[in-house]
C-alpha cells in the first residue's frame, strides 16, 4: 500500500482544474463504471459529509449497499471510499489502483497524467461497480461545474451551503460560486438544495429552470425544526441527531428529502421507526466530534464552518461549560479573518494558536499577535491531566490539523 499512496501523491498539485475531457477519458477507457449504479451528486461550502452521514445511514437502514466517496480524510486515505460505512481495504485499492496505471498508458497517448484526485474517483467508481452496490453518495472536490466527480449524471443533486471559500477558483461572488455548485444539476433530475443567501437561490433557479430540474429547497418545500421533519412526501416528528449542534437539522433536512425522493422514485416504502434510528446513530468523524469527554475535534476550515462552531461553543457557555479553543490552519487560509471572527465572538474564551506537522500550517512568524503553544500534543495533555467536570477544549482551524490530533488522541 506504501507504493500505491507513494504513486498517489507524486500526483498531488498536478493538472488540478483543467477541464473534464482527461476525466471523461479515463472514465470511458474503462468502461463508464459510473453508469452502473444510480448517484446522489452532493456539493456545498460546507454540510457535505454530514449530510451524506446522515443519508448513509438512512440508506443503510432501509437494506442498501451504499457507496460513498468523500474527501478529505480524517484518518486514513481508504476512508474516502467505503460502503455501508466500511473503507476499501488494502488488496481491493492496490488490484483497482493497478488497474488504473494499466488504463492510463492509454490515456497518455491522447491527454495528460490524471491527478491525485482524479485518481481516487476513478478507483472510488470502479470499486462501487465490481462491489454491486445499489446507490453511490458521491462528494464534489471543489466547486461542481468543472468538478472531476461532474462526469457522472446524478440522479439526485444536493448543494447543502454556498458561502465564499476557494474563491481563487470558484469566483469572488455568491453568484458565481453559486454557478459553479449548481453546475452538478443534470437535464430532467431533481436537485435539493439549502436555504441560500438570495442571490445564490436566483442563480439555482435559473440553472434548474434551463435544464428542467424539479427543485426543492429547503424552508420553502421542506423544513426540520425541533425534531420535526416536513414535506409534501412525509411528516416524521420525534426525530433526534447523532450530531451535535442545532445547524445539523438543515444537514439532515436535506438528507431526509433526498433520500425520501429517491425511495419514493422506486416505489419503495420507508420506515419511520429505522429513519429514527438511522438519524439518531449517525456519526462523522472530525465535525464536533466528541473524542474525549472534554475534547472536541472540529474541521472548521473557513468562516461559515466558523461561525457555525461558534453558535455550538456559545450554545455550551450558556449551558455553563467553560470552553478553550486549540486553533491550527493553513498559510493559504483566511486564518486571520477566522482568529479575528472568534475574539469577537467569543471574547471570554481562551483562544490558542499552534502549529502542526503538515506543509504549508502556520508557522511562528505568522502567530505573533495570538496566544501561541509551541506544541499541541503537550498543551493537549496539560489539559486532559487538569481539566474539571466543565472544562471543554475545542480544536479547530484545519481539517488536517483535525486528522494529525485525532491520530495523537486515539494512539494516547
Amino acid at each position: 500500500m506504501f507504493e500505491v499512496e507513494k504513486w498517489l501523491h507524486s500526483r498531488i498539485g498536478l493538472n488540478f482544474r483543467s477541464g473534464l475531457g482527461r476525466m471523461q477519458r479515463a472514465v470511458d477507457l474503462l468502461g463508464n463504471p459510473e453508469q452502473a449504479y444510480p448517484i446522489i451528486h452532493v456539493t456545498g461550502t460546507n454540510g457535505k459529509g454530514s449530510t451524506i452521514a446522515f443519508m448513509r445511514e438512512l440508506f443503510i437502514s432501509h437494506g442498501k449497499k451504499v457507496g460513498t466517496f468523500t474527501s478529505p480524510h480524517i484518518v486514513s486515505i481508504h476512508d474516502r471510499i467505503c460502503i455501508n460505512g466500511q473503507p476499501i481495504s488494502d488488496a481491493d485499492f492496490i488490484r483497482l489502483a493497478n488497474q488504473v496505471k494499466e488504463m492510463e498508458q492509454r490515456l497518455l497517448e491522447t491527454h495528460d497524467q490524471l491527478s491525485f484526485f482524479e485518481l481516487l474517483t476513478v478507483i472510488a467508481l470502479l470499486y462501487f461497480k465490481e462491489q454491486g452496490v445499489d446507490l453511490v453518495l458521491l462528494e464534489v472536490g471543489i466547486g461542481g461545474l468543472l468538478d472531476t466527480t461532474n462526469v457522472v449524471t446524478g440522479e439526485i443533486a444536493v448543494i447543502t451551503s454556498i458561502g465564499l471559500d476557494h474563491q481563487e477558483t470558484l469566483g469572488n461572488s455568491l453568484e458565481e460560486i453559486a454557478e459553479q455548485k449548481a453546475g452538478i444539476f443534470k437535464q430532467g433530475r431533481a436537485a435539493v438544495i439549502a436555504n441560500l443567501a438570495p442571490e445564490a437561490q436566483l442563480v439555482c433557479q435559473k440553472i434548474s429552470e434551463d435544464l428542467d430540474v424539479t427543485l426543492y429547497q429547503a424552508d420553502r418545500d421542506f423544513s426540520f425544526k425541533s425534531g420535526v421533519f416536513s414535506s409534501s412526501i412525509a411528516n416524521l416528528s420525534r426525530l433526534k441527531l447523532g450530531l451535535e449542534g442545532t445547524y445539523q437539522e438543515e444537514n439532515a433536512a436535506l438528507a431526509l428529502q433526498a433520500f425520501l425522493l429517491f425511495m419514493t422514485e422506486r416505489g419503495e416504502k420507508v420506515n419511520e421507526e429505522a429513519i429514527r434510528r438511522a438519524l439518531e446513530t449517525t456519526s462523522w468523524a472530525g465535525r464536533l466530534e466528541a473524542v474525549t469527554e472534554h475534547i472536541y475535534l472540529d474541521g472548521a476550515h473557513n468562516l461559515p464552518a466558523l461561525e457555525r462552531l461558534v453558535e455550538f461553543i456559545q450554545e455550551k457557555i450558556q449551558q455553563g461549560y467553560q470552553p478553550q479553543i486549540l486553533f491550527g490552519a493553513l498559510k493559504r487560509k483566511d486564518y486571520s479573518g477566522m482568529l479575528g471572527y472568534l475574539t469577537d465572538h467569543l471574547p471570554d474564551t481562551a483562544l490558542y494558536v499552534t502549529s502542526f506537522d503538515y506543509q504549508g500550517s502556520l508557522e511562528e512568524q505568522d502567530l505573533s499577535d495570538y496566544h501561541r503553544v509551541a506544541s499541541y500534543r503537550d498543551f493537549i495533555d496539560d489539559f486532559e491531566k487538569s481539566a474539571g467536570e466543565k472544562d471543554l477544549l475545542f480544536v479547530t482551524g484545519s481539517l488536517y490539523f483535525i486528522s494529525e490530533v485525532r491520530a495523537y488522541l486515539i494512539k494516547t
